[in-house]
């Protein structure tokens, strides 16, 4: 599974909040396999929209979409709790 590269919003978002290193080793487990414990993948509801997300750390999760050719689009990173 290959991640798109992130957008220039999403990549000063992780700037900002200090995240950038734990982000890459997600990506890297990401990429590895989807399903990886420490990943915590799952999809959001409703799911018929097929929208999913994936943890980046405790308190900030990956929202993405499955895309063709075995990749996969981050939409948004934000605090999984506000």
């Amino acid at each position: 599974m290959k991640i798109l590269p992130l957008s220039k919003e999403l990549t000063k978002y992780l700037q900002k909040h200090k995240l950038e290193k734990k982000f890459i080793k997600q990506k890297e487990f990401f990429e590895g396999n989807a399903f990886h414990p420490s990943l915590e993948t799952e999809i959001l509801a409703p799911k018929h929209l097929r929208i999913w997300s994936f943890r980046i750390d405790k308190k900030y999760r990956a929202i993405f979409i499955f895309r063709t050719n075995n990749t996969i689009e981050i939409l948004d990173i934000n605090n999984h709790y506000k």
